[in-house]
Protein backbone atom coordinates (compact mmCIF):
# COMPACT_ATOMS: atom_id res chain seq x y z
CA UNK A 1 0.00 0.00 0.00
CA UNK A 2 1.33 3.62 -1.07
CA UNK A 3 0.61 6.22 1.11
CA UNK A 4 1.28 9.46 1.13
CA UNK A 5 2.78 11.71 3.97
CA UNK A 6 2.64 15.01 5.65
CA UNK A 7 6.17 16.56 6.69
CA UNK A 8 6.21 16.00 10.68
CA UNK A 9 5.90 18.79 13.15
CA UNK A 10 9.69 20.99 13.12
CA UNK A 11 8.90 23.42 15.59
CA UNK A 12 10.21 22.36 19.00
CA UNK A 13 9.38 26.12 20.65
CA UNK A 14 6.83 24.50 22.82
CA UNK A 15 8.61 21.45 24.00
CA UNK A 16 8.71 21.35 27.56
CA UNK A 17 11.57 18.82 28.66
CA UNK A 18 12.77 17.18 31.75
CA UNK A 19 16.04 17.35 30.69
CA UNK A 20 17.98 19.45 28.02
CA UNK A 21 16.86 19.32 24.20
CA UNK A 22 20.33 18.12 23.20
CA UNK A 23 19.20 15.54 25.75
CA UNK A 24 16.47 14.40 23.43
CA UNK A 25 18.17 14.66 20.40
CA UNK A 26 20.98 12.91 21.01
CA UNK A 27 18.45 10.36 21.08
CA UNK A 28 18.44 9.91 17.50
CA UNK A 29 19.60 6.78 15.64
CA UNK A 30 20.86 5.93 11.75
CA UNK A 31 17.37 5.17 9.88
CA UNK A 32 17.07 1.67 8.87
CA UNK A 33 13.73 0.59 8.50
CA UNK A 34 12.21 -2.85 8.33
CA UNK A 35 8.33 -2.61 6.96
CA UNK A 36 6.61 -5.79 6.40
CA UNK A 37 4.74 -4.18 4.03
CA UNK A 38 6.94 -3.72 0.83
CA UNK A 39 5.34 -1.13 -1.39
CA UNK A 40 4.99 1.69 1.49
CA UNK A 41 6.47 5.16 1.01
CA UNK A 42 9.65 6.19 3.06
CA UNK A 43 9.10 6.09 6.64
CA UNK A 44 9.08 9.96 8.41
CA UNK A 45 11.24 8.49 11.91
CA UNK A 46 14.38 9.26 10.59
CA UNK A 47 13.60 12.53 12.96
CA UNK A 48 15.30 13.89 15.89
CA UNK A 49 13.03 10.98 18.08
CA UNK A 50 13.84 8.12 16.11
CA UNK A 51 10.32 7.16 16.07
CA UNK A 52 6.85 8.98 14.82
CA UNK A 53 3.27 8.47 14.79
CA UNK A 54 1.63 8.96 11.14
CA UNK A 55 -2.35 8.72 10.82
CA UNK A 56 -3.21 6.66 8.32
CA UNK A 57 -6.88 5.83 9.07
CA UNK A 58 -7.53 7.44 5.89
CA UNK A 59 -5.48 4.80 3.66
CA UNK A 60 -6.56 2.06 5.53
CA UNK A 61 -9.81 2.43 5.07
CA UNK A 62 -11.47 3.06 8.64
CA UNK A 63 -14.21 5.15 7.16
CA UNK A 64 -17.14 5.33 9.41
CA UNK A 65 -18.10 8.31 11.56
CA UNK A 66 -18.56 8.21 15.09
CA UNK A 67 -21.71 9.90 16.32
CA UNK A 68 -22.27 11.30 19.67
CA UNK A 69 -24.19 14.32 20.96
CA UNK A 70 -24.32 17.57 19.45
CA UNK A 71 -21.55 19.21 17.77
CA UNK A 72 -21.39 22.62 19.73
CA UNK A 73 -24.08 22.70 22.26
CA UNK A 74 -24.93 19.22 24.29
CA UNK A 75 -27.79 19.20 26.96
CA UNK A 76 -26.97 16.48 28.93
CA UNK A 77 -23.78 14.73 30.21
CA UNK A 78 -24.56 12.04 28.28
CA UNK A 79 -23.39 13.65 25.00
CA UNK A 80 -19.89 14.50 26.26
CA UNK A 81 -18.14 10.94 27.17
CA UNK A 82 -17.31 9.31 23.82
CA UNK A 83 -16.73 5.72 22.84
CA UNK A 84 -14.11 3.53 23.36
CA UNK A 85 -12.55 1.30 20.70
CA UNK A 86 -10.41 -2.36 20.21
CA UNK A 87 -7.69 -3.61 19.05
CA UNK A 88 -8.88 -7.21 18.75
CA UNK A 89 -8.06 -10.40 16.51
CA UNK A 90 -11.37 -11.96 16.08
CA UNK A 91 -10.51 -14.30 13.71
CA UNK A 92 -7.29 -15.75 15.03
CA UNK A 93 -5.45 -14.79 12.19
CA UNK A 94 -2.39 -13.80 13.95
CA UNK A 95 -3.60 -9.52 12.69
CA UNK A 96 -5.65 -7.31 14.69
CA UNK A 97 -9.02 -6.20 13.77
CA UNK A 98 -10.72 -3.19 15.07
CA UNK A 99 -13.85 -2.94 16.55
CA UNK A 100 -15.21 1.02 16.49
CA UNK A 101 -17.67 1.69 19.13
CA UNK A 102 -20.59 4.09 17.94
CA UNK A 103 -23.22 6.70 19.70
CA UNK A 104 -26.43 8.41 18.99
CA UNK A 105 -27.55 11.84 19.06
CA UNK A 106 -30.74 13.07 21.41
CA UNK A 107 -32.66 13.82 18.33
CA UNK A 108 -32.46 10.32 16.53
CA UNK A 109 -32.12 9.20 13.80
CA UNK A 110 -34.21 8.59 10.88
CA UNK A 111 -34.87 4.93 10.69
CA UNK A 112 -32.15 2.60 8.55
CA UNK A 113 -29.99 5.56 9.22
CA UNK A 114 -29.01 5.11 12.81
CA UNK A 115 -24.99 4.86 13.63
CA UNK A 116 -23.91 1.56 14.38
CA UNK A 117 -20.73 -0.57 16.09
CA UNK A 118 -18.20 -1.33 12.96
CA UNK A 119 -15.88 -4.37 13.04
CA UNK A 120 -12.94 -4.18 10.35
CA UNK A 121 -11.37 -7.27 9.46
CA UNK A 122 -7.51 -6.31 9.32
CA UNK A 123 -6.69 -7.18 5.04
CA UNK A 124 -2.73 -8.34 6.30
CA UNK A 125 -1.47 -5.34 3.92
CA UNK A 126 -1.95 -1.98 5.73
CA UNK A 127 -5.75 -1.84 4.56
CA UNK A 128 -9.13 -3.12 6.57
CA UNK A 129 -13.04 -4.19 5.65
CA UNK A 130 -15.55 -3.27 7.07
CA UNK A 131 -16.97 -6.96 7.60
CA UNK A 132 -19.87 -5.43 10.62
CA UNK A 133 -22.90 -6.73 8.43
CA UNK A 134 -21.87 -10.43 8.19
CA UNK A 135 -20.24 -10.41 11.92
CA UNK A 136 -23.82 -9.45 12.74
CA UNK A 137 -22.61 -6.57 15.01
CA UNK A 138 -24.60 -3.61 13.50
CA UNK A 139 -26.21 -2.37 17.05
CA UNK A 140 -27.31 1.27 16.96
CA UNK A 141 -27.18 3.27 20.30
CA UNK A 142 -25.57 5.34 23.11
CA UNK A 143 -22.43 2.94 23.11
CA UNK A 144 -19.82 3.27 25.58
CA UNK A 145 -16.60 1.12 26.37
CA UNK A 146 -15.84 -2.53 25.02
CA UNK A 147 -13.66 -5.26 26.54
CA UNK A 148 -12.49 -8.39 24.64
CA UNK A 149 -11.77 -12.05 26.70
CA UNK A 150 -12.71 -16.07 25.90
CA UNK A 151 -15.22 -17.05 28.28
CA UNK A 152 -16.41 -20.04 27.34
CA UNK A 153 -12.74 -20.96 26.74
CA UNK A 154 -13.70 -22.20 22.83
CA UNK A 155 -10.51 -20.55 21.90
CA UNK A 156 -12.52 -17.43 20.29
CA UNK A 157 -12.09 -14.45 22.08
CA UNK A 158 -15.82 -12.83 22.80
CA UNK A 159 -17.23 -9.28 22.92
CA UNK A 160 -18.74 -6.73 25.52
CA UNK A 161 -19.77 -3.63 24.46
CA UNK A 162 -21.42 -1.15 27.26
CA UNK A 163 -23.84 1.10 26.81
CA UNK A 164 -26.25 3.80 28.32
CA UNK A 165 -29.33 1.10 28.01
CA UNK A 166 -28.45 -2.28 27.96
CA UNK A 167 -25.00 -4.17 27.74
CA UNK A 168 -24.29 -6.55 25.27
CA UNK A 169 -22.57 -9.53 24.85
CA UNK A 170 -21.06 -11.04 21.55
CA UNK A 171 -20.53 -14.73 21.76
CA UNK A 172 -17.18 -15.19 18.94
CA UNK A 173 -18.55 -18.12 16.88
CA UNK A 174 -15.59 -18.90 15.52
CA UNK A 175 -16.42 -18.63 11.79
CA UNK A 176 -16.97 -14.71 11.40
CA UNK A 177 -20.18 -14.05 12.91
CA UNK A 178 -21.48 -13.43 16.67
CA UNK A 179 -24.32 -13.85 18.40
CA UNK A 180 -25.90 -11.50 21.20
CA UNK A 181 -26.21 -13.71 24.22
CA UNK A 182 -26.49 -11.01 26.82
CA UNK A 183 -29.94 -11.87 28.35
CA UNK A 184 -28.96 -15.78 28.02
CA UNK A 185 -25.86 -15.19 29.99
CA UNK A 186 -27.41 -12.58 32.59
CA UNK A 187 -24.98 -9.44 31.77
CA UNK A 188 -27.19 -7.53 29.80
CA UNK A 189 -28.82 -5.58 33.16
CA UNK A 190 -31.99 -5.32 33.82
CA UNK A 191 -32.68 -0.99 33.49
CA UNK A 192 -31.23 1.45 31.72
CA UNK A 193 -27.95 2.28 33.15
CA UNK A 194 -25.20 4.02 32.61
CA UNK A 195 -22.15 1.51 31.53
CA UNK A 196 -18.84 2.74 30.71
CA UNK A 197 -15.23 0.90 31.40
CA UNK A 198 -15.46 -2.89 31.48
CA UNK A 199 -12.80 -5.72 31.70
CA UNK A 200 -12.92 -9.77 32.13
CA UNK A 201 -10.74 -10.98 35.08
CA UNK A 202 -10.75 -14.34 36.16
CA UNK A 203 -10.97 -12.62 40.16
CA UNK A 204 -11.23 -16.17 41.38
CA UNK A 205 -9.09 -18.01 39.52
CA UNK A 206 -10.77 -21.06 38.69
CA UNK A 207 -9.96 -21.07 34.84
CA UNK A 208 -13.28 -19.30 33.95
CA UNK A 209 -13.26 -15.28 32.84
CA UNK A 210 -15.57 -13.37 35.22
CA UNK A 211 -16.86 -9.67 34.15
CA UNK A 212 -16.26 -6.70 35.63
CA UNK A 213 -17.99 -3.41 34.59
CA UNK A 214 -18.19 0.28 35.98
CA UNK A 215 -20.95 2.36 35.83
CA UNK A 216 -21.13 6.55 35.53
CA UNK A 217 -23.95 7.75 36.70
CA UNK A 218 -27.85 6.79 37.69
CA UNK A 219 -29.11 9.25 35.07
CA UNK A 220 -33.06 9.51 33.29
CA UNK A 221 -33.21 12.05 30.86
CA UNK A 222 -36.43 12.98 31.98
CA UNK A 223 -35.71 14.19 35.14
CA UNK A 224 -32.07 15.26 34.44
CA UNK A 225 -31.17 18.72 35.31
CA UNK A 226 -30.42 20.96 31.64
CA UNK A 227 -27.49 23.69 31.39
CA UNK A 228 -30.23 26.22 31.94
CA UNK A 229 -31.32 25.00 35.17
CA UNK A 230 -28.67 25.98 36.90
CA UNK A 231 -27.23 27.21 35.63
CA UNK A 232 -24.54 25.23 34.88
CA UNK A 233 -21.57 27.48 34.52
CA UNK A 234 -18.15 26.39 33.27
CA UNK A 235 -15.65 29.47 33.57
CA UNK A 236 -18.69 31.28 32.78
CA UNK A 237 -20.14 29.58 29.67
CA UNK A 238 -23.60 27.38 29.81
CA UNK A 239 -22.57 23.09 29.72
CA UNK A 240 -24.36 20.40 30.65
CA UNK A 241 -24.41 19.71 33.78
CA UNK A 242 -22.76 16.83 36.25
CA UNK A 243 -21.63 14.78 37.05
CA UNK A 244 -21.13 16.88 40.97
CA UNK A 245 -25.03 16.93 41.79
CA UNK A 246 -25.97 14.21 40.07
CA UNK A 247 -26.64 10.53 41.87
CA UNK A 248 -23.82 8.14 40.77
CA UNK A 249 -24.03 4.57 40.36
CA UNK A 250 -22.54 1.47 41.65
CA UNK A 251 -20.46 -0.86 39.67
CA UNK A 252 -21.05 -3.84 38.65
CA UNK A 253 -18.81 -7.87 39.05
CA UNK A 254 -20.19 -10.90 37.49
CA UNK A 255 -18.95 -13.99 37.94
CA UNK A 256 -18.86 -17.06 35.60
CA UNK A 257 -20.99 -19.86 36.17
CA UNK A 258 -19.32 -22.19 33.46
CA UNK A 259 -21.96 -23.19 32.18
CA UNK A 260 -21.86 -19.75 29.26
CA UNK A 261 -24.41 -17.87 32.23
CA UNK A 262 -23.43 -15.34 34.44
CA UNK A 263 -24.38 -14.28 38.03
CA UNK A 264 -24.35 -10.95 39.55
CA UNK A 265 -22.40 -10.93 42.75
CA UNK A 266 -21.53 -7.19 43.45
CA UNK A 267 -22.83 -6.83 46.75
CA UNK A 268 -21.62 -9.98 48.43
CA UNK A 269 -18.41 -9.15 46.61
CA UNK A 270 -17.97 -5.95 48.24
CA UNK A 271 -17.73 -4.20 44.90
CA UNK A 272 -20.62 -1.69 45.92
CA UNK A 273 -19.10 -0.87 49.42
CA UNK A 274 -16.28 1.06 47.12
CA UNK A 275 -15.98 5.06 48.70
CA UNK A 276 -16.03 6.54 45.33
CA UNK A 277 -18.47 6.84 42.58
CA UNK A 278 -19.15 8.09 38.78
CA UNK A 279 -16.76 4.93 37.26
CA UNK A 280 -14.96 5.43 33.95
CA UNK A 281 -11.80 3.67 32.94
CA UNK A 282 -11.25 -0.21 34.33
CA UNK A 283 -7.88 -1.71 34.62
CA UNK A 284 -7.06 -4.78 36.36
CA UNK A 285 -3.89 -6.15 37.68
CA UNK A 286 -1.91 -7.79 40.34
CA UNK A 287 -0.95 -4.76 42.18
CA UNK A 288 0.16 -5.90 45.24
CA UNK A 289 2.07 -9.05 43.48
CA UNK A 290 0.33 -11.67 45.38
CA UNK A 291 -0.69 -13.84 42.36
CA UNK A 292 -4.43 -12.49 42.47
CA UNK A 293 -6.16 -10.06 40.20
CA UNK A 294 -6.79 -6.35 42.06
CA UNK A 295 -9.07 -3.82 40.01
CA UNK A 296 -8.94 -0.03 39.58
CA UNK A 297 -11.44 2.82 38.93
CA UNK A 298 -11.35 5.49 37.32
CA UNK A 299 -13.48 7.98 39.08
CA UNK A 300 -14.96 11.32 37.89
CA UNK A 301 -14.86 14.06 40.41
CA UNK A 302 -14.44 11.76 43.39
CA UNK A 303 -11.40 9.34 44.65
CA UNK A 304 -10.70 6.56 42.53
CA UNK A 305 -11.24 3.38 43.71
CA UNK A 306 -8.42 0.71 43.94
CA UNK A 307 -9.79 -3.03 44.68
CA UNK A 308 -7.97 -5.21 46.30
CA UNK A 309 -8.60 -8.84 46.03
CA UNK A 310 -8.69 -11.18 49.11
CA UNK A 311 -8.69 -14.11 47.70
CA UNK A 312 -12.12 -15.29 48.70
CA UNK A 313 -14.21 -13.90 46.34
CA UNK A 314 -14.08 -10.72 48.19
CA UNK A 315 -12.75 -6.91 47.42
CA UNK A 316 -11.74 -3.97 49.27
CA UNK A 317 -11.17 -0.78 48.61
CA UNK A 318 -7.93 0.11 49.84
CA UNK A 319 -7.32 3.15 47.48
CA UNK A 320 -7.09 5.64 50.09
CA UNK A 321 -4.75 4.01 52.37
CA UNK A 322 -2.54 2.68 49.01
CA UNK A 323 -2.60 6.30 47.81
CA UNK A 324 -3.12 6.11 44.19
CA UNK A 325 -6.75 7.54 44.34
CA UNK A 326 -6.11 11.56 45.12
CA UNK A 327 -4.15 13.91 44.04
CA UNK A 328 -0.57 15.09 45.21
CA UNK A 329 -2.04 17.16 47.51
CA UNK A 330 -5.16 14.93 48.54
CA UNK A 331 -7.61 16.10 46.11
CA UNK A 332 -10.44 14.18 43.99
CA UNK A 333 -9.74 14.25 40.40
CA UNK A 334 -12.06 13.99 37.51
CA UNK A 335 -10.13 10.76 36.70
CA UNK A 336 -10.87 9.45 32.70
CA UNK A 337 -8.37 6.77 31.25
CA UNK A 338 -5.90 4.63 33.42
CA UNK A 339 -2.92 2.12 32.00
CA UNK A 340 -0.44 0.25 34.21
CA UNK A 341 3.13 -1.07 33.64
CA UNK A 342 6.57 -1.32 35.08
CA UNK A 343 8.02 1.96 34.03
CA UNK A 344 10.95 1.69 36.49
CA UNK A 345 11.45 -1.62 36.33
CA UNK A 346 12.00 -2.79 39.50
CA UNK A 347 9.07 -5.47 39.47
CA UNK A 348 6.53 -3.71 40.64
CA UNK A 349 3.23 -2.12 38.06
CA UNK A 350 2.70 1.37 38.26
CA UNK A 351 -0.42 3.37 37.22
CA UNK A 352 -0.93 6.29 35.28
CA UNK A 353 -4.11 8.34 34.96
CA UNK A 354 -5.87 11.29 32.70
CA UNK A 355 -7.60 13.85 34.40
CA UNK A 356 -9.64 16.87 33.34
CA UNK A 357 -8.27 20.16 32.11
CA UNK A 358 -7.17 22.47 34.67
CA UNK A 359 -4.89 19.43 36.13
CA UNK A 360 -2.24 17.20 35.01
CA UNK A 361 -2.03 13.38 34.67
CA UNK A 362 -1.56 11.34 37.57
CA UNK A 363 1.65 9.13 38.02
CA UNK A 364 1.46 6.44 40.68
CA UNK A 365 4.83 4.82 41.38
CA UNK A 366 4.12 1.25 43.33
CA UNK A 367 6.49 1.06 46.05
CA UNK A 368 5.78 -2.72 46.82
CA UNK A 369 3.11 -4.17 48.43
CA UNK A 370 0.57 -2.06 46.35
CA UNK A 371 1.64 0.85 48.52
CA UNK A 372 1.85 4.19 46.01
CA UNK A 373 3.79 7.13 45.98
CA UNK A 374 2.18 10.45 43.46
CA UNK A 375 4.96 11.27 41.51
CA UNK A 376 3.61 12.63 38.43
CA UNK A 377 5.95 16.23 39.37
CA UNK A 378 9.07 14.76 39.93
CA UNK A 379 8.65 12.30 36.57
CA UNK A 380 7.78 15.24 34.34
CA UNK A 381 4.19 15.03 33.52
CA UNK A 382 3.12 18.37 35.37
CA UNK A 383 3.73 20.76 33.08
CA UNK A 384 0.58 20.54 31.10
CA UNK A 385 -2.66 22.00 32.92
CA UNK A 386 -4.22 22.78 29.89
CA UNK A 387 -5.37 19.53 28.25
CA UNK A 388 -8.26 17.12 29.23
CA UNK A 389 -7.04 13.37 28.99
CA UNK A 390 -9.24 10.51 27.73
CA UNK A 391 -7.38 7.57 26.60
CA UNK A 392 -3.78 6.54 27.90
CA UNK A 393 -1.48 3.78 27.37
CA UNK A 394 1.93 2.92 28.46
CA UNK A 395 3.77 1.57 25.25
CA UNK A 396 7.36 1.10 24.32
CA UNK A 397 7.29 3.21 21.29
CA UNK A 398 10.52 3.13 20.48
CA UNK A 399 11.58 -0.62 21.96
CA UNK A 400 14.16 0.62 24.16
CA UNK A 401 12.88 -2.28 26.88
CA UNK A 402 11.32 1.13 28.85
CA UNK A 403 7.41 1.81 28.90
CA UNK A 404 7.05 5.59 27.76
CA UNK A 405 3.36 7.18 27.74
CA UNK A 406 0.99 8.55 25.10
CA UNK A 407 -2.29 10.19 26.29
CA UNK A 408 -5.46 11.35 23.82
CA UNK A 409 -6.65 14.83 24.66
CA UNK A 410 -9.80 16.54 23.94
CA UNK A 411 -12.32 18.77 25.80
CA UNK A 412 -15.13 17.56 27.39
CA UNK A 413 -17.54 20.49 26.48
CA UNK A 414 -18.05 21.37 22.87
CA UNK A 415 -18.96 25.24 24.10
CA UNK A 416 -15.43 25.94 25.53
CA UNK A 417 -14.50 27.14 21.53
CA UNK A 418 -15.87 30.12 23.14
CA UNK A 419 -13.59 30.78 25.53
CA UNK A 420 -9.84 31.76 24.48
CA UNK A 421 -7.96 30.77 27.95
CA UNK A 422 -8.75 26.64 26.60
CA UNK A 423 -7.00 24.61 24.74
CA UNK A 424 -9.64 24.46 22.26
CA UNK A 425 -12.28 21.35 22.02
CA UNK A 426 -10.21 19.12 19.88
CA UNK A 427 -6.68 18.65 21.45
CA UNK A 428 -3.11 17.36 20.66
CA UNK A 429 -1.97 14.08 21.87
CA UNK A 430 0.82 14.05 24.38
CA UNK A 431 3.93 12.11 24.43
CA UNK A 432 6.43 11.01 27.07
CA UNK A 433 9.56 9.44 26.81
CA UNK A 434 10.84 7.41 29.44
CA UNK A 435 14.49 8.26 30.23
CA UNK A 436 15.40 5.03 32.39
CA UNK A 437 16.32 6.89 35.60
CA UNK A 438 12.30 7.51 36.99
CA UNK A 439 11.87 10.43 34.78
CA UNK A 440 9.90 11.10 31.60
CA UNK A 441 10.57 13.69 29.04
CA UNK A 442 7.64 15.60 27.11
CA UNK A 443 8.49 14.66 23.25
CA UNK A 444 5.28 15.56 22.19
CA UNK A 445 6.62 18.02 19.70
CA UNK A 446 8.48 15.98 17.46
CA UNK A 447 6.26 12.34 17.35
CA UNK A 448 5.08 13.40 13.82
CA UNK A 449 1.52 14.90 12.88
CA UNK A 450 -0.02 12.10 14.00
CA UNK A 451 0.16 13.44 17.37
CA UNK A 452 0.35 17.00 16.89
CA UNK A 453 -3.45 17.17 14.56
CA UNK A 454 -6.08 18.10 17.33
CA UNK A 455 -9.25 15.99 17.42
CA UNK A 456 -11.95 15.55 20.10
CA UNK A 457 -10.12 12.04 20.88
CA UNK A 458 -12.10 9.66 24.04
CA UNK A 459 -10.83 6.10 23.80
CA UNK A 460 -7.84 4.35 22.48
CA UNK A 461 -6.25 1.63 22.02
CA UNK A 462 -2.45 0.24 21.57
CA UNK A 463 -1.23 -2.90 18.97
CA UNK A 464 0.71 -3.57 16.48
CA UNK A 465 -1.85 -3.85 13.54
CA UNK A 466 0.80 -3.90 10.80
CA UNK A 467 3.01 -6.89 12.65
CA UNK A 468 6.25 -4.87 12.33
CA UNK A 469 7.21 -4.99 15.72
CA UNK A 470 6.17 -1.13 16.42
CA UNK A 471 2.88 -0.33 18.57
CA UNK A 472 0.71 1.23 16.72
CA UNK A 473 -2.41 3.46 18.06
CA UNK A 474 -6.11 3.85 17.32
CA UNK A 475 -8.23 6.14 18.60
CA UNK A 476 -11.73 7.14 18.70
CA UNK A 477 -12.82 10.42 17.91
CA UNK A 478 -16.12 12.46 19.53
CA UNK A 479 -18.41 13.33 16.10
CA UNK A 480 -15.36 12.08 13.21
CA UNK A 481 -13.13 9.63 12.01
CA UNK A 482 -11.36 6.98 13.73
CA UNK A 483 -7.94 7.81 13.55
CA UNK A 484 -5.23 4.96 12.71
CA UNK A 485 -1.92 6.10 14.18
CA UNK A 486 1.04 3.85 12.14
CA UNK A 487 4.50 3.98 15.01
CA UNK A 488 7.09 4.15 12.26
CA UNK A 489 10.98 3.63 13.85
CA UNK A 490 13.77 4.06 12.40
CA UNK A 491 15.92 2.81 15.46
CA UNK A 492 16.55 -1.15 14.54
CA UNK A 493 15.69 -1.91 18.24
CA UNK A 494 14.30 -5.76 18.90
CA UNK A 495 11.40 -7.28 20.29
CA UNK A 496 9.39 -10.07 21.14
CA UNK A 497 5.70 -10.79 21.50
CA UNK A 498 3.66 -13.20 23.72
CA UNK A 499 0.43 -14.39 22.97
CA UNK A 500 -0.93 -16.91 25.48
CA UNK A 501 -3.23 -19.74 25.34
CA UNK A 502 -4.47 -21.19 29.00
CA UNK A 503 -5.21 -24.92 29.67
CA UNK A 504 -6.25 -24.81 33.43
CA UNK A 505 -6.09 -21.22 33.22
CA UNK A 506 -8.63 -19.51 31.10
CA UNK A 507 -8.14 -19.88 27.13
CA UNK A 508 -6.94 -15.99 26.91
CA UNK A 509 -4.47 -16.14 29.72
CA UNK A 510 -5.84 -12.69 31.26
CA UNK A 511 -4.14 -12.26 34.18
CA UNK A 512 -1.00 -14.09 33.16
CA UNK A 513 1.93 -12.57 34.81
CA UNK A 514 5.50 -12.65 32.00
CA UNK A 515 8.38 -11.31 33.09
CA UNK A 516 11.06 -11.07 30.00
CA UNK A 517 14.75 -10.81 31.00
CA UNK A 518 17.92 -9.93 28.20
CA UNK A 519 21.20 -8.73 28.84
CA UNK A 520 21.87 -5.58 26.33
CA UNK A 521 25.00 -5.51 24.88
CA UNK A 522 27.47 -2.90 27.45
CA UNK A 523 24.96 -3.82 30.37
CA UNK A 524 26.34 -5.66 33.20
CA UNK A 525 23.15 -6.17 35.16
CA UNK A 526 20.50 -7.96 33.37
CA UNK A 527 17.69 -5.97 32.11
CA UNK A 528 13.94 -7.62 33.61
CA UNK A 529 10.64 -6.24 32.73
CA UNK A 530 7.03 -7.45 33.65
CA UNK A 531 3.55 -7.64 32.28
CA UNK A 532 0.22 -8.92 31.57
CA UNK A 533 -2.50 -10.14 29.39
CA UNK A 534 -5.27 -7.95 30.71
CA UNK A 535 -8.74 -7.15 29.05
CA UNK A 536 -10.16 -3.96 29.06
CA UNK A 537 -7.83 -0.64 29.97
CA UNK A 538 -6.94 2.76 28.42
CA UNK A 539 -10.46 4.59 28.30
CA UNK A 540 -13.28 1.99 28.10
CA UNK A 541 -10.71 0.75 25.23
CA UNK A 542 -9.42 -2.44 24.50
CA UNK A 543 -5.75 -3.06 24.02
CA UNK A 544 -4.19 -5.93 21.77
CA UNK A 545 -3.93 -9.20 23.96
CA UNK A 546 -0.45 -9.80 22.96
CA UNK A 547 1.97 -8.81 25.34
CA UNK A 548 4.93 -6.45 23.67
CA UNK A 549 8.23 -6.29 25.03
CA UNK A 550 11.12 -4.13 23.28
CA UNK A 551 14.46 -5.45 24.05
CA UNK A 552 16.60 -2.77 22.50
CA UNK A 553 19.62 -3.75 21.01
CA UNK A 554 19.99 -7.53 22.89
CA UNK A 555 19.84 -10.45 20.34
CA UNK A 556 18.34 -12.88 22.49
CA UNK A 557 15.71 -13.04 25.59
CA UNK A 558 17.73 -15.31 28.16
CA UNK A 559 14.55 -16.25 30.55
CA UNK A 560 10.61 -15.45 29.32
CA UNK A 561 8.71 -16.74 32.83
CA UNK A 562 5.13 -17.08 32.70
CA UNK A 563 3.12 -17.30 35.88
CA UNK A 564 -0.55 -18.32 34.75
CA UNK A 565 -3.39 -17.44 37.10
CA UNK A 566 -3.71 -21.46 37.46
CA UNK A 567 -0.47 -21.18 39.35
CA UNK A 568 1.13 -22.86 36.60
CA UNK A 569 4.78 -21.74 36.10
CA UNK A 570 6.50 -22.01 32.27
CA UNK A 571 10.15 -20.86 31.77
CA UNK A 572 11.39 -20.61 28.03
CA UNK A 573 15.19 -19.41 27.27
CA UNK A 574 17.43 -18.43 24.66
CA UNK A 575 14.94 -16.90 22.50
CA UNK A 576 15.44 -15.12 19.24
CA UNK A 577 13.74 -11.89 18.80
CA UNK A 578 11.26 -9.99 16.66
CA UNK A 579 8.75 -13.08 16.29
CA UNK A 580 5.98 -13.64 18.37
CA UNK A 581 5.43 -16.65 20.08
CA UNK A 582 2.11 -18.74 21.00
CA UNK A 583 2.37 -19.81 24.28
CA UNK A 584 0.26 -22.82 25.70
CA UNK A 585 -0.05 -23.24 29.30
CA UNK A 586 1.64 -26.32 30.69
CA UNK A 587 3.30 -26.67 27.38
CA UNK A 588 5.21 -24.23 26.23
CA UNK A 589 5.96 -22.84 22.14
CA UNK A 590 3.22 -24.31 20.12
CA UNK A 591 4.09 -21.93 17.52
CA UNK A 592 6.01 -18.64 16.29
CA UNK A 593 5.14 -16.25 14.03
CA UNK A 594 7.48 -14.22 12.14
CA UNK A 595 6.26 -10.85 10.20
CA UNK A 596 9.23 -9.00 10.13
CA UNK A 597 12.24 -9.05 8.52
CA UNK A 598 14.29 -8.11 11.32
CA UNK A 599 14.61 -11.68 11.88
CA UNK A 600 18.33 -13.43 12.01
Amino acid sequence: MSTSRREFLRSLSRCALVLPLEGVLALARPSRLSRPIATRSPSPAANKLGVSFTNVAQQAGLNVKTFFGGEHKNKYLLETTGCGIAFYDYDNDGWLDIFVVNGSRLEGFAKGEEPICHLFKNNRDGTFTDVTAKAGLGRSGWGQGVCVGDYDNDGFDDLYVTYYGKNVLYHNNGDGTFTDVSDKAGVAGKTTRWGTGCAFVDYDRDGYLDLFVANYIALDLKTAPTPESGPCLYKGVMVACGPPGLEGDTNILYHNNRDGTFSEVSEVAGVTLANGTYGLGVLTADFDNDGWPDIYVANDSTASLLYQNKRNGKFVDVGMEAGCVLSADGKPQAGMGVSAADYDLDGNLDIVKTNFAGDTPSLYHNRGHGNFEDTTFSAGLGAHTQYLGWGVGFLDMDNDGWPDILICNGHVYPEVEQLKTEAGYPQRKLLYKNLHNGHFADVSEIGGDGLSTPYASRGCAFGDFDNDGDIDVVVNAINDYPQLLRCDSGLDNHWIKVKTIGTKSNRSGIGARIQCVTHPPGETKPHSQIDEVRSGGSYISQNDLRVHFGIGKAERVDLLEIRWPSGQIDTLTDIKPNRVLFVKEGTGIIRTAFFSSKID
